[in-house]
């Protein structure tokens, strides 16, 4: 919140928050709802709200109902919600008349900021720069710089502030940032060769449709957002398009009720008591549904490309599936050469291309950016990383009695659903009545149909009651 005084440095809050993300601050939303109150900072190194990246078409649609936004499957009543901020805006009935159940990322990240806004105890143009823990006040202790006027930028000549807040709880919310494969790191970091990733697409949009070939990569949702806008902003017959992924086909996104379970809290619990190697193994088919395209836009696509075709002949577009970049190099200053390999049937070839769009996602910011100070104390699995517990702590030496929660627990520790905005509320409630030892936000026991595993979800825990498996298997 812009203009929000900063904590007394010499108390202790409850907690604090490091990253102001959708997932931070769905958490600083629902903290401000706790019955007794919670003393909670949460800082930001950007001047302000935004998602990182932005949307990569103007008009692309999110993937989740209204219904999940940053409170609401956990507080309904909440101050904070989508339809509070339709009310601030006189926009109730247009919205209802439109009978939209998904909505725009624009009116999504204007309800963001709105929140961000308005929320108390939100500090932007702050870098924390680290986290330690002091073992005599049992605090964690959390340095900061502050980089500019909350709200702005820091002024001409100005120094940058350091501070130190204390703290018994932190709430890590760094988010993701923009994945570039190997290959292409050397070509995206270099000014003259148009290689972008998608979450710099509008920035870099005219340069893009002005080019006489563009390639798009990867076959999520930006993918197909960004190929549909430039076969649409070219001439007809002279499109000069291809799509390529590593995926075996373009794929629609998992729509179905049932489907839609496996981003539900009961698959979270159920994948995270999997054994590590079994989490670790390849990624299951139910993740790659979920990884799809949106059917209406698969539609949309298909919709231009036979329009395009009702002339005769065919488009001057390609779309190949199967496609892995091996590498990629420079042809004389600006255009592209992509060394491609087919995954299944094992041949290569050459595509030379005056852009490249990146549409390969986002990856996870890596915790030790932060938590360097906090290294003796982290507990890991065999594989070298923080273990991450049910409840999204950070599993620490028990010599450690504050609480680091992890925004950012990703598809290894607790399954597909995790990393969307569907289970931000009920994740952000979870870690609630994990922090304060009660139950602030009543979180359903179940809630799917679907047993995952040989247990019924809706039985009582009753002491010495076996609910494995008689319930289920029947000889």
């Amino acid at each position: 919140m812009t203009g929000t005084p900063a904590p007394d440095q010499h108390r202790a809050l409850d907690l604090v928050g490091i990253g102001i993300g959708p997932a931070n601050l769905s958490l600083a939303a629902l903290a401000d709802g706790v019955p007794g109150g919670l003393d909670t900072a949460f800082y930001e190194q950007r001047p302000h709200f935004g998602r990182p990246g932005g949307p990569p078409v103007e008009d692309a649609a999110l993937r989740v109902p209204f219904l999940a936004d940053l409170v609401t499957l956990a507080d309904p009543a909440s101050p904070w919600s989508f339809l509070r901020f339709l009310r601030s805006r006189d926009r109730l009935f247009p919205f209802c008349a439109a009978e939209r159940f998904r909505i725009d990322r624009a009116e999504y990240d204007a309800y963001c900021r709105w929140v961000a806004e308005a929320l108390p105890g939100l500090h932007f143009g702050h870098q924390v720069d680290g986290v330690r823990w002091n073992p005599e006040q049992e605090l964690f202790e959390i340095d900061f710089t502050r980089t500019g006027a909350e709200g702005g930028t820091r002024a001409e000549g100005e120094t940058a502030a350091p501070g130190r807040i204390r703290a018994r709880s932190v709430a890590v919310g760094i988010g993701s940032e923009p994945y570039v494969p190997e290959p292409l790191r050397p070509l995206a970091d270099t000014p003259t060769v148009p290689v972008v990733h998608s979450a710099d697409y509008l920035r870099h949009r005219d340069t893009l449709v002005a080019a006489g070939h563009i390639t798009v990569v990867g076959s999520g949702q930006s993918g197909a957002e960004i190929f549909l806008d430039l076969l649409r902003s070219r001439p007809e017959g002279r499109e000069g398009l291809h799509w390529i992924t590593r995926t075996e086909a373009f794929a629609p996104r998992e729509h179905s009720g049932l489907g839609l379970e496996d981003l539900t809290p009961d698959h979270t619990r159920y994948f995270h008591a999997l054994p590590e190697d079994v989490r670790d193994g390849p990624a299951p088919r139910r993740r790659q549904r979920h990884q799809g395209i949106d059917p209406a836009t698969l539609a949309a696509v298909h919709d231009e490309l036979y329009r395009r075709s009702l002339p005769g002949g065919w488009p001057d577009a390609v779309l190949t599936p199967g496609v892995r970049v091996r590498t990629a190099g420079r042809v004389a200053t600006t255009r592209v050469e992509l060394h491609l390999e087919h995954v299944q049937q094992g041949t290569r070839s050459r595509l030379t291309t005056d852009a490249v769009v990146l549409a390969t996602g986002y990856r996870e910011r890596p915790l030790t950016r932060v938590l360097t100070g906090l290294d003796p104390y982290l507990r890991r699995d065999a594989a070298g990383r923080p273990r991450i517990g049910e409840d999204f702590r950070l599993v620490l030496d028990p010599s450690v009695t504050g609480t680091v929660f992890v925004q950012s627990a990703d598809v290894r520790t607790h399954g597909a659903g995790v990393s969307g905005p569907g289970l931000t509320a009920w994740r952000s409630a979870s870690i609630l009545n994990s922090l304060t030892g009660r139950e602030p936000y009543r979180l359903p026991h179940r809630t799917a149909f679907t047993a995952f595993g040989l247990e019924r979800p809706d039985a009582p825990r009753i002491p010495g009651q076996d609910r494995r498996l008689t319930p289920l298997v029947r000889t």
